[in-house]
């Protein structure tokens, strides 16, 4: 069994639980101060390769990890008066380079011109799903993770800009309409990449039953910094099949995500359901993702069921080096082939889970998957034979709570 990587947390968790509130002379809370986290653990039935939550570079085997799952974050809020306040958000969690050093997630200030609209400037949550805003947070969601078949299409968690929100009445609805902008970085597997003149819109409607509906755009100019990839690049475009070169370049390339969402909760029944499309001209695939999430609440226990499916559309690169010809093209057809695997990610799953409302502050979880991959699927590390057609079984179990 794998030592859990759980001892980088503690000395954080201590500090934060340790962190005071402030008010002012008459009483009222000027800054207010809040906390997550989650301890979890995951085994899968396979050692061919790692599962992980989009990004990580590594995860769950035969052996146990605690590194897919485990965080821990704090959440700090100043109020200077009715119309400006400032939040910031540190959350330690594995992410893109194997590590646990805590990260400034969120670190944004707002001005609330009147109860309808709203500016936000800094850091924020990137708004790309129906749970953006709080899918770290494990107590605030049904599942034990969102589902990654939607969410491991878009492995960044926050951008660097600014966003407008507008709130209204439409007859029985509430209307929330966001535009942002900005820029986006992150780590996935150890590689940097950004994107850069990010422009997006969202719009939410909350309707008196129990039902909302979003519809989210996102687009803008994808970078990969891999210096494997830009070597390959290179030596292809100094050949007759440059243009295989350039299909493979992810430099200022478009990129657009595109989401539907639909949720009701209404008495005892939950639903869930989103649909998303990935776009991209690089080698980074186009790609279809949706879940689908049933679960009916009997008392403090919730049973849930979810299925999703992740889709390649188009890997956008046309490897068109002939074999036969000489051993130095065919090792470069092999290398081209090779890349394009590798972001190789259909699959398909079927989950099963039970949420325990243990205490006020406290959920309890755990989780069966089986997951079929086409490929590698969303594994990490993958070994040769692996998703050649067979299933592979993911076991959680979580406890989430909020301070």
């Amino acid at each position: 069994m794998k030592l859990l990587k759980t001892r980088a947390l503690t000395p954080l968790m201590v500090a934060l639980c340790a962190l005071p509130a402030h008010a002012d002379s008459a009483g009222e809370s000027i800054f207010s101060f809040s906390g997550f986290a989650t301890l979890g653990l995951v085994a899968t039935n396979d050692s061919g390769a790692d599962f992980v939550i989009s990004g990580q570079p590594r995860g769950a085997t035969k052996s146990v990890s605690g590194d897919v799952d485990s965080k821990i974050g704090v959440q700090a809020t100043a109020k200077f008066n009715q119309m400006f306040s400032a939040t910031a958000q540190l959350l330690s969690k594995q992410n893109g380079d194997g590590n646990y050093k805590p990260e400034l997630e969120w670190a944004f200030g707002k001005a609330q011109f009147s109860p309808s609209l709203a500016l936000r400037v800094g850091r924020m949550g990137g708004p790309f799903f129906a749970v953006s805003d709080f899918r770290d947070v494990g107590y605030a969601n049904t599942w034990l993770r969102p589902p990654q078949d939607v969410y491991g299409q878009v492995p960044v968690s926050h951008f660097d800009g600014a966003d407008l929100s507008y709130q209204m009445p439409m007859g029985s609805a509430t209307v929330t309409a966001q535009v942002f902008g900005g820029k986006a970085n992150s780590v996935l597997k150890g590689v940097d990449f950004d994107m850069q003149k990010l422009m997006g819109l969202n719009a939410t409607a909350e309707f008196d039953n129990g039902l909302t509906l979003r519809f989210g755009h996102v687009q803008g100019r994808l970078n990969v910094h891999s210096s494997s990839l830009a070597q390959l690049v290179a030596i292809l475009r100094s050949t007759p099949f440059a243009a295989v070169g350039n299909q493979l370049d992810a430099t200022d390339k478009k990129a657009s995500f595109t989401g539907l969402g639909l949720s009701w909760d209404q008495g005892n029944w939950i639903t869930l359901f989103e649909y998303t499309k990935r776009k991209t001209e690089s080698f980074v695939p186009d790609t279809t993702g949706w879940y689908l999430t049933l679960g009916y609440r009997y008392g403090k226990f919730t049973p849930y069921a979810t299925v999703s499916q992740l889709k390649q559309d188009d890997s956008n690169v046309v490897n068109s080096i002939p074999t036969g010809v000489s051993p130095q093209l065919n090792a470069l057809k092999a290398t081209v082939d090779g890349t394009i695997q590798a972001q190789s990610n259909r699959q398909k799953t079927t989950a099963l889970g039970l949420r325990w409302d243990a205490y006020r502050n406290v959920a309890v979880k755990g989780q069966y998957e089986r997951i079929t991959p086409d490929g590698p699927g969303l594994f990490t590390n993958p070994q040769p034979g692996f998703g050649a057609g067979g299933s592979v079984n993911v076991y959680s179990v979580s406890v989430d709570f909020v301070f």
